[in-house]
Protein backbone atom coordinates (compact mmCIF):
# COMPACT_ATOMS: atom_id res chain seq x y z
CA UNK A 1 0.00 0.00 0.00
CA UNK A 2 1.74 3.35 -1.21
CA UNK A 3 -0.98 5.70 0.06
CA UNK A 4 -4.81 6.30 0.78
CA UNK A 5 -5.76 9.15 -1.33
CA UNK A 6 -9.30 11.33 -0.67
CA UNK A 7 -10.84 11.37 -4.45
CA UNK A 8 -13.78 13.14 -6.21
CA UNK A 9 -16.00 12.64 -9.52
CA UNK A 10 -15.07 9.25 -9.26
CA UNK A 11 -16.58 7.10 -12.36
CA UNK A 12 -15.71 3.43 -12.91
CA UNK A 13 -17.05 0.43 -15.05
CA UNK A 14 -16.49 -3.45 -15.09
CA UNK A 15 -17.43 -6.13 -17.33
CA UNK A 16 -17.30 -9.40 -18.78
CA UNK A 17 -16.32 -9.75 -22.17
CA UNK A 18 -14.25 -6.01 -22.28
CA UNK A 19 -11.98 -4.24 -20.30
CA UNK A 20 -13.76 -2.09 -17.33
CA UNK A 21 -12.18 1.78 -16.97
CA UNK A 22 -11.94 4.46 -13.78
CA UNK A 23 -11.77 7.92 -13.35
CA UNK A 24 -11.19 10.04 -10.90
CA UNK A 25 -9.55 13.84 -9.27
CA UNK A 26 -7.43 13.64 -6.58
CA UNK A 27 -7.88 17.26 -4.99
CA UNK A 28 -4.69 19.01 -4.19
CA UNK A 29 -5.44 21.85 -1.22
CA UNK A 30 -2.40 21.99 0.39
CA UNK A 31 1.84 20.78 -0.33
CA UNK A 32 1.44 18.11 1.73
CA UNK A 33 -1.30 15.91 -0.10
CA UNK A 34 0.36 17.00 -3.68
CA UNK A 35 3.53 15.66 -2.32
CA UNK A 36 1.74 12.56 -0.89
CA UNK A 37 0.10 12.82 -4.64
CA UNK A 38 3.54 12.66 -6.19
CA UNK A 39 4.85 10.03 -4.42
CA UNK A 40 2.21 7.27 -4.82
CA UNK A 41 0.97 8.35 -8.75
CA UNK A 42 3.34 6.79 -10.99
CA UNK A 43 1.23 5.73 -14.65
CA UNK A 44 2.14 2.54 -15.76
CA UNK A 45 3.32 1.34 -11.96
CA UNK A 46 0.70 2.44 -9.74
CA UNK A 47 -2.28 0.27 -9.14
CA UNK A 48 -5.49 1.90 -8.65
CA UNK A 49 -8.11 0.02 -5.92
CA UNK A 50 -11.67 1.71 -5.10
CA UNK A 51 -13.02 1.14 -1.96
CA UNK A 52 -16.71 1.43 -0.60
CA UNK A 53 -16.80 0.55 3.25
CA UNK A 54 -14.82 -2.19 3.76
CA UNK A 55 -15.45 -3.67 0.26
CA UNK A 56 -13.32 -3.32 -2.96
CA UNK A 57 -15.50 -2.11 -5.70
CA UNK A 58 -12.67 -1.92 -8.69
CA UNK A 59 -9.12 -2.65 -9.14
CA UNK A 60 -6.65 -1.93 -12.25
CA UNK A 61 -3.71 -0.02 -13.66
CA UNK A 62 -3.34 3.72 -13.45
CA UNK A 63 -2.38 4.35 -16.96
CA UNK A 64 -2.58 8.43 -17.09
CA UNK A 65 -2.85 11.33 -15.42
CA UNK A 66 -3.08 15.27 -15.76
CA UNK A 67 -2.36 17.56 -13.65
CA UNK A 68 -5.08 20.65 -13.96
CA UNK A 69 -5.45 24.72 -12.21
CA UNK A 70 -8.76 26.51 -12.18
CA UNK A 71 -8.80 30.40 -12.39
CA UNK A 72 -8.71 30.68 -9.04
CA UNK A 73 -5.51 28.12 -8.45
CA UNK A 74 -7.07 25.25 -7.23
CA UNK A 75 -5.03 22.02 -8.47
CA UNK A 76 -6.49 18.67 -9.18
CA UNK A 77 -4.58 15.13 -10.75
CA UNK A 78 -7.29 13.51 -12.88
CA UNK A 79 -6.21 10.11 -13.33
CA UNK A 80 -7.77 7.16 -15.32
CA UNK A 81 -6.97 3.21 -14.78
CA UNK A 82 -7.76 0.26 -16.61
CA UNK A 83 -8.78 -3.16 -15.68
CA UNK A 84 -6.31 -5.52 -14.60
CA UNK A 85 -6.70 -7.13 -18.36
CA UNK A 86 -5.69 -3.86 -19.83
CA UNK A 87 -1.70 -4.77 -18.50
CA UNK A 88 -2.30 -7.86 -20.95
CA UNK A 89 -2.80 -5.53 -23.84
CA UNK A 90 0.99 -4.26 -22.98
CA UNK A 91 2.43 -7.60 -22.88
CA UNK A 92 3.41 -9.36 -25.99
CA UNK A 93 3.86 -13.23 -26.78
CA UNK A 94 7.74 -13.17 -27.66
CA UNK A 95 8.65 -16.82 -27.29
CA UNK A 96 6.87 -19.29 -29.09
CA UNK A 97 4.17 -20.91 -26.64
CA UNK A 98 2.42 -24.28 -28.37
CA UNK A 99 -0.33 -26.18 -26.58
CA UNK A 100 -1.71 -29.54 -27.61
CA UNK A 101 -5.22 -31.15 -26.79
CA UNK A 102 -4.96 -28.53 -23.90
CA UNK A 103 -8.13 -27.81 -21.57
CA UNK A 104 -8.61 -24.17 -22.82
CA UNK A 105 -8.14 -22.96 -19.16
CA UNK A 106 -5.12 -24.31 -18.50
CA UNK A 107 -4.11 -22.22 -22.27
CA UNK A 108 -5.44 -19.18 -20.54
CA UNK A 109 -3.77 -19.92 -17.51
CA UNK A 110 -0.30 -20.86 -19.33
CA UNK A 111 -0.20 -17.14 -20.94
CA UNK A 112 -0.92 -15.66 -17.55
CA UNK A 113 1.93 -18.02 -16.28
CA UNK A 114 4.24 -17.14 -19.45
CA UNK A 115 3.41 -13.62 -18.38
CA UNK A 116 4.46 -13.48 -15.44
CA UNK A 117 7.55 -15.83 -15.89
CA UNK A 118 9.29 -12.97 -17.53
CA UNK A 119 11.31 -10.36 -15.46
CA UNK A 120 8.97 -7.67 -14.39
CA UNK A 121 6.02 -9.40 -15.28
CA UNK A 122 4.53 -10.90 -12.53
CA UNK A 123 1.72 -8.73 -11.01
CA UNK A 124 0.05 -10.98 -8.93
CA UNK A 125 -3.00 -12.21 -11.23
CA UNK A 126 -4.50 -15.07 -9.37
CA UNK A 127 -6.16 -18.53 -10.61
CA UNK A 128 -7.95 -21.67 -9.52
CA UNK A 129 -5.90 -24.31 -11.28
CA UNK A 130 -8.52 -26.85 -10.76
CA UNK A 131 -11.20 -25.35 -12.75
CA UNK A 132 -11.68 -26.91 -15.91
CA UNK A 133 -14.09 -26.15 -19.29
CA UNK A 134 -13.93 -29.97 -20.56
CA UNK A 135 -12.87 -28.60 -24.35
CA UNK A 136 -9.54 -29.40 -25.12
CA UNK A 137 -8.20 -27.39 -27.86
CA UNK A 138 -4.83 -27.32 -30.23
CA UNK A 139 -3.01 -23.58 -30.59
CA UNK A 140 0.29 -21.75 -31.27
CA UNK A 141 1.08 -18.44 -30.71
CA UNK A 142 4.37 -17.52 -32.75
CA UNK A 143 6.90 -14.69 -31.23
CA UNK A 144 7.00 -14.04 -35.05
CA UNK A 145 3.59 -12.90 -34.71
CA UNK A 146 4.50 -10.88 -31.54
CA UNK A 147 0.77 -11.19 -30.15
CA UNK A 148 -0.98 -9.20 -27.61
CA UNK A 149 -1.98 -11.82 -24.90
CA UNK A 150 -5.53 -10.19 -23.90
CA UNK A 151 -6.33 -10.08 -28.09
CA UNK A 152 -5.25 -14.23 -28.42
CA UNK A 153 -6.80 -14.99 -24.84
CA UNK A 154 -9.95 -12.98 -26.63
CA UNK A 155 -9.81 -15.04 -29.36
CA UNK A 156 -9.30 -18.48 -27.87
CA UNK A 157 -12.96 -17.29 -25.81
CA UNK A 158 -15.17 -16.77 -28.71
CA UNK A 159 -14.20 -19.62 -30.68
CA UNK A 160 -16.89 -22.39 -30.70
CA UNK A 161 -17.62 -24.47 -27.21
CA UNK A 162 -15.68 -20.81 -26.02
CA UNK A 163 -15.95 -19.49 -22.55
CA UNK A 164 -16.01 -16.07 -20.58
CA UNK A 165 -13.00 -14.69 -18.81
CA UNK A 166 -12.43 -11.60 -16.64
CA UNK A 167 -9.85 -10.39 -13.93
CA UNK A 168 -12.07 -9.74 -10.47
CA UNK A 169 -10.58 -7.16 -7.78
CA UNK A 170 -12.18 -8.08 -3.94
CA UNK A 171 -11.05 -8.13 -0.47
CA UNK A 172 -10.28 -11.55 0.86
CA UNK A 173 -12.57 -12.62 3.86
CA UNK A 174 -10.28 -14.06 6.16
CA UNK A 175 -6.76 -12.31 5.81
CA UNK A 176 -8.36 -8.52 4.34
CA UNK A 177 -5.32 -8.68 1.78
CA UNK A 178 -6.34 -7.14 -1.97
CA UNK A 179 -6.72 -9.63 -4.38
CA UNK A 180 -6.24 -10.00 -8.40
CA UNK A 181 -8.16 -13.17 -9.45
CA UNK A 182 -9.02 -14.99 -12.92
CA UNK A 183 -12.55 -15.35 -13.21
CA UNK A 184 -13.75 -18.45 -16.04
CA UNK A 185 -16.90 -19.52 -17.33
CA UNK A 186 -17.61 -21.89 -19.76
CA UNK A 187 -20.30 -20.79 -21.88
CA UNK A 188 -20.67 -17.87 -19.81
CA UNK A 189 -19.74 -16.42 -16.20
CA UNK A 190 -22.86 -17.07 -13.77
CA UNK A 191 -22.81 -15.76 -10.40
CA UNK A 192 -25.24 -15.30 -7.41
CA UNK A 193 -28.42 -17.96 -5.91
CA UNK A 194 -31.54 -15.42 -6.05
CA UNK A 195 -32.77 -12.91 -8.29
CA UNK A 196 -32.77 -9.20 -7.75
CA UNK A 197 -35.76 -7.60 -8.99
CA UNK A 198 -35.46 -4.08 -10.78
CA UNK A 199 -39.05 -2.13 -11.53
CA UNK A 200 -39.73 0.75 -13.75
CA UNK A 201 -41.56 2.37 -12.30
CA UNK A 202 -39.39 2.08 -9.52
CA UNK A 203 -35.71 1.85 -8.55
CA UNK A 204 -35.39 1.54 -12.54
CA UNK A 205 -35.00 5.51 -13.00
CA UNK A 206 -34.79 4.85 -16.97
CA UNK A 207 -33.69 2.62 -19.68
CA UNK A 208 -32.30 2.35 -23.21
CA UNK A 209 -33.01 -0.72 -25.49
CA UNK A 210 -31.37 -1.13 -28.71
CA UNK A 211 -33.09 -2.88 -31.73
CA UNK A 212 -30.10 -3.34 -34.25
CA UNK A 213 -29.62 -5.64 -37.47
CA UNK A 214 -26.59 -3.74 -38.44
CA UNK A 215 -24.28 -6.47 -36.61
CA UNK A 216 -26.56 -9.14 -38.35
CA UNK A 217 -25.51 -11.60 -40.76
CA UNK A 218 -26.89 -14.89 -42.05
CA UNK A 219 -23.69 -15.68 -44.12
CA UNK A 220 -19.97 -16.05 -42.86
CA UNK A 221 -16.51 -16.14 -44.25
CA UNK A 222 -13.48 -15.95 -41.82
CA UNK A 223 -10.31 -15.28 -43.04
CA UNK A 224 -6.61 -16.79 -41.41
CA UNK A 225 -2.85 -16.10 -41.67
CA UNK A 226 -1.17 -15.79 -45.21
CA UNK A 227 0.65 -18.78 -46.77
CA UNK A 228 4.23 -17.61 -47.18
CA UNK A 229 5.94 -20.79 -47.69
CA UNK A 230 6.20 -20.16 -51.72
CA UNK A 231 8.14 -17.03 -52.33
CA UNK A 232 8.03 -17.76 -56.24
CA UNK A 233 4.02 -17.55 -55.67
CA UNK A 234 1.45 -14.93 -54.49
CA UNK A 235 0.63 -14.95 -50.83
CA UNK A 236 -2.67 -15.61 -49.97
CA UNK A 237 -5.14 -16.16 -46.91
CA UNK A 238 -6.55 -18.93 -45.05
CA UNK A 239 -9.89 -19.30 -45.71
CA UNK A 240 -12.56 -20.81 -43.88
CA UNK A 241 -15.76 -22.77 -45.55
CA UNK A 242 -18.49 -20.68 -46.64
CA UNK A 243 -21.31 -20.79 -44.42
CA UNK A 244 -24.68 -19.58 -45.59
CA UNK A 245 -27.66 -19.95 -43.07
CA UNK A 246 -30.93 -21.74 -44.90
CA UNK A 247 -32.84 -21.13 -42.49
CA UNK A 248 -33.42 -17.43 -42.72
CA UNK A 249 -32.37 -17.52 -46.14
CA UNK A 250 -35.17 -19.81 -46.97
CA UNK A 251 -38.00 -17.71 -45.22
CA UNK A 252 -37.22 -14.40 -46.65
CA UNK A 253 -34.29 -12.94 -45.33
CA UNK A 254 -32.12 -11.08 -47.09
CA UNK A 255 -28.45 -12.36 -47.51
CA UNK A 256 -26.48 -10.43 -45.12
CA UNK A 257 -22.90 -11.13 -45.26
CA UNK A 258 -20.45 -11.05 -42.27
CA UNK A 259 -16.59 -11.63 -42.59
CA UNK A 260 -14.28 -11.79 -39.92
CA UNK A 261 -10.08 -12.12 -39.94
CA UNK A 262 -7.84 -13.71 -37.83
CA UNK A 263 -4.20 -13.51 -38.83
CA UNK A 264 -2.68 -15.71 -36.52
CA UNK A 265 -4.63 -18.91 -37.51
CA UNK A 266 -3.11 -20.93 -39.25
CA UNK A 267 -5.08 -24.12 -39.05
CA UNK A 268 -8.41 -24.80 -41.31
CA UNK A 269 -9.86 -26.75 -38.40
CA UNK A 270 -9.54 -23.69 -36.22
CA UNK A 271 -10.48 -20.91 -38.36
CA UNK A 272 -13.55 -23.14 -39.34
CA UNK A 273 -15.10 -23.09 -35.82
CA UNK A 274 -14.23 -19.43 -35.63
CA UNK A 275 -16.80 -18.75 -38.13
CA UNK A 276 -19.20 -21.18 -37.26
CA UNK A 277 -19.35 -19.30 -33.73
CA UNK A 278 -18.93 -16.02 -35.33
CA UNK A 279 -22.01 -16.72 -37.54
CA UNK A 280 -24.06 -17.87 -34.54
CA UNK A 281 -23.54 -14.74 -32.82
CA UNK A 282 -24.62 -13.21 -36.27
CA UNK A 283 -27.93 -14.79 -36.83
CA UNK A 284 -29.49 -13.52 -33.39
CA UNK A 285 -26.84 -10.88 -32.48
CA UNK A 286 -27.26 -10.31 -28.30
CA UNK A 287 -29.66 -7.17 -27.37
CA UNK A 288 -27.90 -5.36 -24.45
CA UNK A 289 -30.47 -3.48 -22.52
CA UNK A 290 -29.46 -1.22 -20.43
CA UNK A 291 -31.02 -0.18 -17.00
CA UNK A 292 -29.64 3.03 -14.31
CA UNK A 293 -30.76 2.23 -10.99
CA UNK A 294 -30.52 5.16 -7.82
CA UNK A 295 -28.67 3.63 -5.70
CA UNK A 296 -29.50 4.86 -2.53
CA UNK A 297 -33.00 3.16 -3.38
CA UNK A 298 -31.20 -0.36 -4.78
CA UNK A 299 -28.04 -0.86 -2.92
CA UNK A 300 -25.97 -3.16 -5.34
CA UNK A 301 -22.29 -4.23 -5.79
CA UNK A 302 -20.17 -4.85 -8.49
CA UNK A 303 -20.13 -8.32 -7.37
CA UNK A 304 -23.49 -8.21 -9.52
CA UNK A 305 -21.78 -9.21 -12.43
CA UNK A 306 -23.06 -12.50 -14.16
CA UNK A 307 -25.30 -12.42 -11.48
CA UNK A 308 -28.91 -13.28 -12.81
CA UNK A 309 -31.54 -10.03 -12.31
CA UNK A 310 -35.08 -9.91 -12.94
CA UNK A 311 -36.57 -7.07 -14.66
CA UNK A 312 -40.47 -5.77 -14.92
CA UNK A 313 -41.20 -2.64 -17.06
CA UNK A 314 -44.57 -1.28 -18.00
CA UNK A 315 -45.13 1.85 -19.88
CA UNK A 316 -46.23 2.69 -23.24
CA UNK A 317 -43.86 0.43 -25.40
CA UNK A 318 -43.96 -2.52 -22.94
CA UNK A 319 -48.25 -1.59 -22.25
CA UNK A 320 -48.75 -5.69 -21.78
CA UNK A 321 -46.03 -5.52 -19.29
CA UNK A 322 -42.60 -7.51 -19.83
CA UNK A 323 -41.36 -9.57 -16.88
CA UNK A 324 -37.89 -10.95 -18.06
CA UNK A 325 -34.12 -12.60 -16.32
CA UNK A 326 -31.34 -10.82 -17.73
CA UNK A 327 -28.01 -11.64 -16.54
CA UNK A 328 -25.64 -8.69 -15.53
CA UNK A 329 -22.72 -8.36 -17.99
CA UNK A 330 -22.03 -4.53 -16.96
CA UNK A 331 -21.69 -1.86 -14.57
CA UNK A 332 -21.28 1.31 -14.72
CA UNK A 333 -21.26 3.71 -10.96
CA UNK A 334 -21.73 7.14 -11.87
CA UNK A 335 -21.16 10.18 -8.75
CA UNK A 336 -24.28 11.96 -8.09
CA UNK A 337 -24.84 15.59 -9.70
CA UNK A 338 -27.37 18.30 -8.59
CA UNK A 339 -30.43 16.90 -8.09
CA UNK A 340 -29.60 13.24 -9.64
CA UNK A 341 -28.27 10.42 -6.68
CA UNK A 342 -25.29 8.18 -7.36
CA UNK A 343 -26.11 5.74 -10.16
CA UNK A 344 -25.73 2.31 -11.48
CA UNK A 345 -25.53 1.77 -15.04
CA UNK A 346 -26.54 -2.13 -15.63
CA UNK A 347 -25.66 -3.69 -19.11
CA UNK A 348 -27.79 -6.67 -19.76
CA UNK A 349 -27.85 -9.85 -21.72
CA UNK A 350 -30.98 -12.63 -21.86
CA UNK A 351 -30.33 -15.09 -19.19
Amino acid sequence: MLDVLPVTGVQFDDYIGKTGSASATVPLPNRAVAARARAAIEPGRTALWIERGPEIWWGGVLWTANLTSNERGFLGLQVQAGGWASYLDHRAILHTQQAVQVDQYDIVRGLLDYAASLPGGDIGIEYDAEQLSGVKRDRTYRRYDVPRIREVIDQLAAVEGGFEWRIASFRDPGSGRRVKRLQLGSPVIRTGASDVVLDHPGPVMSYAWPIDATVRANAWQARGASDNKNQTKESLPLMSELLDDDEQLGIGWPRLDGTSDYSTVTEQDTLDAHARADLAAALHPQTIPEVTVALDRTPLSPSLLGATIRVRIRDLWWAEGLDRRYRVVGLAISPPLRGRPETAKLSLEAA
